[in-house]
């Protein structure tokens, strides 16, 4: 069984919690607080010298991390993983886009004013940039979904996961999500799909959902 350090209020550790809920793959959660400097522990740094979660044991002393990177391990062969090479292409292209253009914007905007006692005032002279570039980003994804339902293969993968996470906190931050209706659309429809859990851990079920998780 696996197991995956990480964080709960995390959307970096939420999108491997979603995706093995997904898929029903079991695993043991091992809670880190990154808040409380426990990502910085010599215990920690000896399994990832980037002291960052999630962070997935993949075999005794085997260690994976990097979201998008533990996405692609555990998915492959999945439905979650696209088949053909320009599908899977795309499905990065994304997973890319979430890394560089989603996440240090929205990611880090969600996580100061959110998450960090006095964040907003620590962070007052990066705001103005998050909210310019988070928005620039979130009217690309508008821009696909408007003429798609998800964002490779025609189906849910690993690239709307990646994307899910920080996207569906974003009112959270500061983002007003009211003039991108694709996007809202589009988080309904993940929100909807068989074995889908929320943040907090919560599941909803579909008739036909089955849920597999075993948690710390």
């Amino acid at each position: 069984m696996y197991k995956l350090y990480s964080m709960q209020r995390s959307g970096n550790s939420y999108k491997v919690r979603l995706a093995l809920t997904f898929l029903d793959v079991p695993y043991h959660a091992i809670e880190i607080d990154i808040l409380r400097g426990e990502s910085r522990t010599p215990n920690f740094l000896a399994k990832n010298p980037s002291g960052q979660v999630p962070l997935l044991e993949v075999a005794e002393g085997r260690y994976l991390a990097e979201s998008n990177a533990i996405l692609w391990y555990v998915s492959i062969g999945t439905a979650l993983a696209p088949n053909s090479p320009i599908e899977r292409a795309e499905a990065l292209q994304w997973m890319f886009f979430e890394q560089h253009a989603l996440e240090p914007n929205i990611g880090a905007a969600y996580f100061w004013l959110s998450l960090v006692k006095g964040g907003r005032e620590l962070q007052t002279h990066a705001l103005e940039d998050w909210m310019e570039r988070g928005y620039a980003a979130l009217q690309v994804m508008e821009n696909h979904l408007r003429t798609n339902d998800f964002f490779a293969a025609g189906q849910l993968t690993i690239a709307d996961i990646a994307l899910y996470a920080y996207t569906h906190v974003a009112d959270q931050c500061d983002f007003d999500l009211t003039t991108f209706p694709s996007i809202r659309a589009w988080l309904r429809r993940v929100e909807q799909q068989p074995g889908f859990v929320t943040m907090d851990g919560s599941a909803t079920f579909s008739d036909d959902a089955a849920v597999g998780i075993a948690r710390a």
